[in-house]
């Protein structure tokens, strides 16, 4: 039962003195995650795809176990007009990382907006199709997709489902413990239910978790591992380092208790 625990990014300022020394170089600021954790998603491609050579350096400054996985260009999931330019824009740009055995898979956020319908479906094939050889992750929005039907779905065509916690607001989906196709995965929002949906991408995320409520996903995370032959578990509450403290702290439950809630399963 694999697993890596990690951040959704790591370069944030607000991360020195909390994480980060100070005076640490912006540049190194991998070199210095990558000694604490062993993975990492890329979210910074959501917004501009980068040259290959970006991601070579990134590589360089990452052990040979280092994992990355890459979410997608927001015309992937919002836009939807040039999915396929996008794509192989964005295949070429990881390829330092395939090439170096890092790359992990793309990650799809899709909006609140995307629906469960007969064409996003359609569009979620044709997505899988493009991304070829490398795992593709789905986060949904929207509690449309709720349901079996959206899990043989995935698992018809070999895209990763991935299970969140965000505040526990109608029409969002609840914890969950659904493996689709061989990897499984847990992105950690936050609960910040009053800046959900009007809040900017610092005020919406910034929650810090309780022991306790991380304490309530080890029953779906003890799931999902016997499910999945590796299991991803992000956290994107980053304001401030809430992410770094989050992941340590589930990180030490994992080694600590994941037996006890084994012997319950």
């Amino acid at each position: 039962m694999k697993y890596i625990i990690g951040t959704s990014g790591y370069s944030y300022e607000d991360w020195r003195g909390v994480f980060y020394p100070l005076d640490l170089p912006k540049g190194k600021m991998l070199d210095f995650y990558a000694q604490h954790f062993k993975g990492v998603e890329i979210n910074s491609t959501y917004y501009r795809i980068p040259h290959p050579a970006v991601f070579y350096q990134m590589e360089q400054k990452t052990p040979p176990d280092f994992e990355f996985v890459v979410k997608v260009h927001q015309e992937t999931t919002h836009l939807r007009q040039k999915n396929r330019e996008s794509l192989e824009e964005l295949k070429e740009a990881v390829r330092p990382l395939v090439e170096a055995g890092k790359f992990s898979g793309f990650l799809a956020q899709f909006p609140y907006s995307f629906k469960n319908t007969p064409e996003n479906r359609a569009y979620l094939a044709e997505t899988r199709e493009l991304t070829g050889d490398h795992p593709l992750f789905v986060e949904f929005r929207n509690w449309t997709w709720n349901e079996p039907s959206t899990y043989d779905f995935l698992r018809d065509h070999n895209i990763n489902y991935v299970n969140v916690d965000q505040p526990r607001l109608r029409g969002l989906l609840p914890p969950q413990d659904v493996v689709t196709a061989g990897f499984g995965y847990v992105r950690f929002h936050g609960r910040n239910r009053q800046e959900w949906w009007s809040g900017t991408n610092e005020t919406r995320y910034n929650y810090l978790y309780t022991r306790q409520e991380l304490e309530d996903w080890l029953i779906y995370i003890s799931r999902i591992l016997k499910k999945a032959h590796k299991t991803y578990l992000f956290f994107n509450n980053h304001p401030q380092g809430k992410a770094i403290q989050n992941a340590r702290m589930l990180q030490n439950m994992l080694e600590n208790q994941l037996d006890i809630f084994e012997s319950e399963l």
